[in-house]
């Protein structure tokens, strides 16, 4: 037995260890594109970490409508892969067995694709957040894409490659910086650069999205009239995001130009009729925006 499967099948018994959410699958095609959400398993939070910054007395009203505990969250962490007759890209590689032991299942999903690591051609980063970005590394430090470009913004990799983010950033995040240098410092041979705006490859343009980290990217896959965007963090929840979007968020590094940013992206997806593939949102994360006055509504795939 190999080392990446033998790990697949630790990551697989970790995840009983903590809380967990149902995962789901989903799926879209259209022309070429056929664009999978699959699990990395998912986050256990505290209530606090989403709500004690909040406005008090609107939250009991939030809570009961989306039936969410004031003490305890955890949201799915929804990987994107991209099947294509010459390609194959996975937009982010999960947190790997390091970060949660309720993550990490991101092996397990591909084999139940049929993939293996070795299939994947590109890996595409939205961000380096550790549910994002410590899955490119296996627990013996080797790179789990060795024949991936892996492909990542230039802001957000001067960000996180820079030695004085560790001193500078909150020191709840000190560990993500830690974490996210020594990863990229491993995997900087494979790595291609990118700013927003560019078609970073056929049919994948990349959209500045700020704010959650300060090079955040998301991803829109577009054949002809057919797109979907994929969100990474930039909208993080299916609750306060949508209902409140120009709250801050204490997830965002910057939640002033986090809430920005997510008005901006809610308001395109919406005018664009774009479905929105979230990291962090229900039902395999697929789904599409409905706008209702100063309101908006996450509506699942599947509902």
């Amino acid at each position: 037995m190999d080392r990446r499967r033998m790990l697949a099948g630790l990551g697989g018994t970790a995840l009983c260890a903590a809380p967990t959410t149902s995962i789901a699958r989903t799926m879209m095609e259209f022309g070429h594109s056929r664009i999978i959400g699959i699990s990395d398993g998912n986050l256990v939070l505290p209530g606090s970490f989403y709500f004690d910054a909040l406005p008090q007395d609107a939250l009991p009203p939030l809570l009961s409508k989306y039936n969410l505990s004031r003490d305890q969250l955890t949201p799915p962490c929804n990987l994107t892969l991209l099947r294509q007759p010459d390609r194959t890209v996975l937009f982010d590689a999960g947190a790997g067995s390091a970060f949660m032991p309720s993550a990490g299942e991101m092996l397990n999903s591909l084999d139940a694709e049929g993939l293996t690591p070795d299939d994947i051609t590109h890996v595409v980063f939205t961000h380096a957040h550790p549910d994002h970005l410590w899955g490119i590394l296996d627990d013996f430090d080797d790179p789990v894409f060795p024949q991936a470009q892996l492909m990542m913004g230039q802001a957000e990799w001067t960000y996180w490659t820079d030695p004085d983010t560790v001193d500078t950033i909150d020191e709840a995040r000190a560990s993500f910086a830690v974490g996210a240098a020594r990863r990229l410092a491993a995997v900087r041979k494979q790595i291609t650069l990118f700013d927003g705006g560019e078609e970073i490859l056929p049919g994948i343009m990349a959209h500045s999205t700020p704010g959650h980290t300060p090079g955040h990217m998301s991803f829109e896959i577009r054949e002809g009239t057919d797109a979907v965007m994929v969100g990474g963090d930039a909208i993080a929840n299916h609750h306060i995001a949508f209902e409140h979007p120009d709250w801050p968020n204490a997830a965002d590094q910057d939640p002033n130009l986090g809430a920005q940013t997510r008005l901006r992206l809610l308001d395109q997806l919406v005018d664009d009729e774009l479905p929105l593939l979230g990291f962090h949102l229900p039902h395999g994360g697929l789904g599409r925006v409905e706008r209702s006055d100063d309101t908006y509504r996450f509506v699942p795939e599947d509902a």
